[in-house]
């Protein structure tokens, strides 16, 4: 336990355990027409925030290691906050300094990749095409291009995956024209640069957890196989989908392939290089795999293509995936479960598949595994395989139940759990649905609390981001943007902050708010370090209480 010793505070003791409750996606909004969170029945939530001890978190930008106050929070930054207690910079901030002062370039990665190109393969970009910098940005794309081309690369090829989730909802032609653009300029007799294929991100390529392998294989086959519906260009593609399903959202669009001459002109083949310039890591990890285990039986590759295959950075470290990476990872250490482990407390950790990985993974730091087996469960509800909008309620009544039963086996010490609906539901800009998914939360959370007090516990009530809080997209001047006559929808998250309560039926006027100037995830560790009669540690963030 060197280094890892925890001091005892002078809070009055518990008697029950501490709870964290990660409400995801639901922050504070402005109350009006397009917030869902404020139109949903919350009796339980409106109980808390008027009887208890609540103040506002700031969950975005530079208060989760962003490059600024203009990037919207996520929830792995969100959770890396929560659970590390501290801020570092995450993969927006670091592959932007990476590649402004050339240190990407002179990666091990990079140059291998570039070799292959110079020996007559072809390197594939493969990513998400957008600027929503949550986990790729396309500025991180065109310059890469720029520099295969001052690099001596002959041949590029770009695999899009379109977004609508971390931006607006049918954006994609406008980044498809600006990538289109810059291709055209490097472009010439001697470099041949295109769009190969692509599709929407929830139904190619971008799976996490392995909710769904079938979403990595429709990538592959037109990625790596040149196989699905055919289009003479990448906007052909989206107008045809458009057309046919006038309401589609980016997110699910289906796949394509760019042909020329009735072949497809850009397969993955022995030779080539593979870059995945996504930087955060859960909907990278599966195609990773697909790339670099020879072993894999998710889905038949039909043929796994001798390629340098690279990460923008290395998705999970413990399982040293990728191998390859253009940018070292935050290295997070000394995380709330880490102390926890070392100091003998017993942990839980719950939520469905669409969120395990976040109150796993992401809380302890980019950590797979646990710390103390002995002492720790992980409890994972499987998610449903359909649109969420149309199952907005999720597993939010499973959860609770499984996280029930955990307190009142009175195994645990600590607790924590992700309710995913607020986020989940919310992505798809479907109001109604995202006002009956916040309802469904504010009834489990009613349950779990019963259940808390019954424990003598307290529990800590917040949220990793925004979302159901903005379900319209604004203007300049905050006023709602109409779109045939209707609001457009919001799909991406929100800049708002969230609410953070501290829930102690039989302790409650014991606490009292400490003096932090600007509070955000990142004092939430030390938070709950305090509730649970502990000082926090050196250079942890400090404590909401006192």
């Amino acid at each position: 336990m060197s280094g890892f010793a925890l001091k005892k505070n002078g809070l009055a003791p518990r008697k029950g355990p501490v709870v964290l409750v990660v409400l995801d996606g639901i922050g504070w909004g402005k109350k009006d027409a397009g917030d869902a969170v404020f139109l949903a029945r919350t009796p339980t939530l409106d109980r808390l925030w008027a009887d208890h001890p609540t103040l506002m978190l700031k969950a975005h930008g530079t208060a989760v290691g962003l490059p600024s106050d203009a990037d919207m929070g996520n929830s792995e930054v969100g959770h890396n906050a929560l659970g590390a207690g501290r801020i570092f910079d995450q993969g927006a901030k670091l592959v932007e300094n990476a590649l402004a002062d050339e240190v990407l370039y002179a990666s091990d990665a990079w140059k291998k990749a570039t070799s292959r190109a110079q020996r007559g393969g072809t390197i594939h970009f493969i990513g998400l095409l957008s600027d929503g910098n949550v986990h790729s940005h396309i500025d991180h794309l065109l310059a890469m291009l720029r520099r295969c081309r001052r690099d001596g690369v002959a041949r590029a090829r770009v695999h899009v995956l379109l977004d609508g989730r971390d931006v607006a909802a049918t954006s994609s032609l406008s980044y498809v024209e600006t990538l289109e653009s810059c291709l055209s300029e490097l472009r010439d007799a001697d470099h041949d640069y295109r769009i190969a294929s692509g599709g929407g991100r929830m139904l190619v390529t971008m799976d996490r957890y392995e909710a769904d392998w079938r979403i990595v294989e429709r990538g592959w086959q037109a990625h790596v196989l040149g196989r699905g519906p055919r289009f003479s260009s990448a906007r052909a593609a989206i107008e045809a989908a458009r057309e046919a399903e006038p309401e589609i959202s980016d997110q699910f669009l289906p796949p394509f392939v760019v042909v020329e001459d009735g072949q497809p002109v850009g397969t993955v083949e022995d030779g080539d290089a593979v870059l995945l310039f996504n930087f955060r890591g859960d909907r990278a990890i599966e195609l990773s795999r697909a790339f670099e285990d020879a072993e894999l039986s998710a889905f038949d590759r039909v043929r796994r293509p001798d390629v340098f295959f690279a990460g923008m950075m290395q998705y999970d470290g413990d399982l040293q995936l990728p191998k390859n990476y253009l940018v070292a990872p935050p290295s997070i250490d000394r995380t709330l479960g880490e102390y926890l482990a070392h100091n003998n407390l017993r942990q839980y950790a719950c939520s469905e598949t669409q969120k395990f990985g976040h109150v796993t993974y992401f809380f302890n730091g980019n950590r797979s595994g646990m710390f103390d087996p002995a002492r720790e469960r992980y409890e994972e509800i499987p998610s449903d395989r359909v649109p969420f909008e149309q199952r907005p309620w999720m597993k939010a009544a499973e959860i609770t139940d499984a996280t029930l039963a955990a307190l009142r086996a009175g195994e645990f010490d600590f607790l924590r759990v992700n309710y995913a609906n607020g986020d989940m539901v919310g992505h798809s800009g479907d109001l109604v649905a995202t006002i009956v998914a916040v309802e469904a939360v504010d009834l489990s959370l009613g349950r779990l609390l019963r259940g808390v007090a019954a424990a003598g516990g307290v529990a800590v009530i917040t949220a990793d981001h925004g979302n159901a809080d903005q379900m319209v997209a604004l203007d300049k001047q905050g006023e709602p943007v109409v779109e045939g006559g209707r609001p457009k929808p919001l799909t991406s998250h929100t800049l708002n902050a969230v609410p953070l309560t501290i829930y102690h039926p039989t302790a409650q006027s014991s606490y009292r708010w400490a003096a932090v100037g600007e509070p955000g995830l990142g004092n939430v560790a030390a938070t709950l370090l305090g509730l649970l009669g502990f000082e926090a540690p050196e250079g942890y963030l400090p404590a909401l209480i006192r």
